[in-house]
């Protein structure tokens, strides 16, 4: 069975749901927490991944934003070698009170890893936050794109989007399922 048609299956619920991004749908959702805590399933989305970008040449670290982020930027960093960082949404007020754990990110290349943008709020914030702190940031992965602002709100900072899918492509499966 094709990777998409695993997480379509796996992720996609029926019902009414506010996105992060304050919009609401009624037309389903995808629980990423569902392919992510499938360790069969998180382990071929990262192989997909590492097959998508010039890994390791262009980047220093792997970017996992918290919390969808972060199973699948350790995945993929076990896969092409490659350092994790872990990127809090905001940064913790007690002991190191970092924003991102893990090496120091001045002057690194970072790839940041996000689970599903919509708007792609979440990874301007925190592109900007890293960018204060000195990374380089010129891309980033989301394994699912809803195809809602995401691409044009990340260009418009100089970031490229990388899908691994479309909205649109999950739901092709489901149309394809009902046709068989």
């Amino acid at each position: 069975m094709s990777l998409k048609k695993q997480l379509y299956n796996t992720s996609y619920i029926e019902g009414k749901f506010t996105l992060r991004s304050g919009l609401k749908t009624n037309k389903g959702y995808f629980d990423k927490y569902l392919f992510e805590s499938n360790p069969k399933l998180l382990r071929e989305t990262a192989e997909r991944i590492s097959l998508m970008l010039d890994f390791p040449n262009n980047i220093d670290y792997i970017a996992g934003l918290e919390l969808g982020g972060v199973p699948i930027a350790v995945m993929l960093s076990q896969i092409i070698n490659l350092p994790t960082i872990f990127v809090r949404k905001r940064a913790k007020i007690y002991g190191t009170a970092k924003l991102a754990e893990g090496p120091s990110v001045k002057g690194k290349t970072l790839l940041i890893i996000e689970d599903v943008t919509t708007s792609g709020g979440q990874v301007v914030i925190s592109a900007q936050d890293l960018r204060d702190r000195g990374a380089i940031i010129n891309d980033t992965i989301s394994v699912i794109d809803r195809g809602q602002g995401a691409t044009k709100a990340l260009k418009d900072i100089d970031i490229t989007l990388h899908p691994l899918y479309s909205l649109s492509e999950l739901k092709s499966v489901a149309t394809a399922c009902l046709k068989e």
